[in-house]
C-alpha cells in the first residue's frame, strides 16, 4: 500500500509539473505575440530587427547561403502541402495512430489559414532588399509558423509513440534544430525580419497546444461515446 501511494505522489508531481510548464510555455507565447507586435506596429522599434540583419550578413557567402535555400524548403508551401498529407496517410495504416494523423492533418490546415488571415490582418510588407523574390505579406513568418506547428507536433508524436528514451532525445533535438534553423533562414535571406519570425514561432506554438488541448477533449469524449456504445 505504501509502495502504492508513492507511486501515486510522483505521477501526481509529474503531472504537476507538466502542466506548469505547458501553462507556461502557452502564456510565454501569448505575450511574446503581442510584444513583438506592440514593438512593430506601435513603438516603430526595428532595433532588434537591423541586429539579426547585421549579424547574418557577417557571414554571409554563397555556400551558406545555397545552404539556408535549402533549410527554408523545409517549411516552404511546396513541401508543407506534400508531407503533411503523407504523414496522414502513413498513420492512416496503423490503428493506433490514426487519430494523430487527424491532428496533422487538421493543425496543419488551420495553422496555414491562421498564418494568411493574420497577415491580411496586420499586412506587413517583406523587406525590400530580400535575397529571394518572395510574394505575400510579412507578418508573422508563415515558415516560422506553420512549420513551428509542423514540426512541433511531430515532436509531440514523437513523445507519445517512442518508446526509446535515447532515440526519442535525439529526434526531438533534430527536429528542435530544424525549427530554429528555418526561422534564422528567413531572416538570413532577408525574405522576413526577425520580428516576424519570433510572432511566426509564438503564434504557431501557441496554435499547436490549443489544438492538441481540444482534439484530445474531443479523443476523450469520442472513446467514452464508443465504449458506451460497445457496452
Amino acid at each position: 500500500m505504501k509502495r502504492i501511494t508513492q507511486r501515486l505522489l510522483s505521477l501526481l508531481a509529474l503531472l504537476s509539473v507538466e502542466v506548469v510548464v505547458l501553462w507556461a510555455v502557452f502564456w510565454g507565447c501569448l505575450l511574446l505575440f503581442l510584444y513583438m507586435a506592440n514593438e512593430v506596429f506601435r513603438q516603430g522599434d526595428t532595433g532588434l530587427d537591423d541586429a539579426l540583419f547585421r549579424f547574418a550578413e557577417s557571414h554571409t557567402s554563397p555556400p551558406v547561403t545555397r545552404m539556408m535555400i535549402f533549410v527554408s524548403f523545409f517549411a516552404s508551401a511546396d513541401y508543407l502541402m506534400v508531407v503533411p498529407p503523407l504523414v496522414v496517410l502513413v498513420f492512416s495504416f496503423y490503428k493506433g495512430l490514426r487519430w494523430l494523423a487527424l491532428k496533422v492533418l487538421l493543425i496543419s490546415m488551420s495553422s496555414a489559414v491562421l498564418n494568411q488571415v493574420m497577415k491580411g490582418m496586420f499586412e506587413r510588407p517583406r523587406p525590400a532588399f530580400a535575397m529571394l523574390e518572395q510574394s505575400g505579406l510579412s507578418f508573422p513568418s508563415g515558415h516560422a509558423m506553420i512549420g513551428g506547428a509542423f514540426y512541433g507536433l511531430l515532436i509531440y508524436i514523437v513523445w507519445r509513440t517512442v518508446q526509446d528514451r535515447v532515440l526519442r532525445w535525439v529526434l526531438t533535438v533534430l527536429l528542435t534544430l530544424l525549427i530554429l534553423l528555418i526561422g534564422y533562414s528567413r531572416i538570413y535571406l532577408k525574405v522576413h525580419y526577425a520580428t516576424d519570425v519570433l510572432a511566426g514561432y509564438a503564434m504557431g506554438f501557441l496554435w499547436l497546444l490549443l489544438s492538441v488541448y481540444f482534439m484530445s477533449k474531443l479523443e476523450k469524449i469520442f472513446v467514452k461515446k464508443v465504449e458506451e456504445e460497445q457496452a
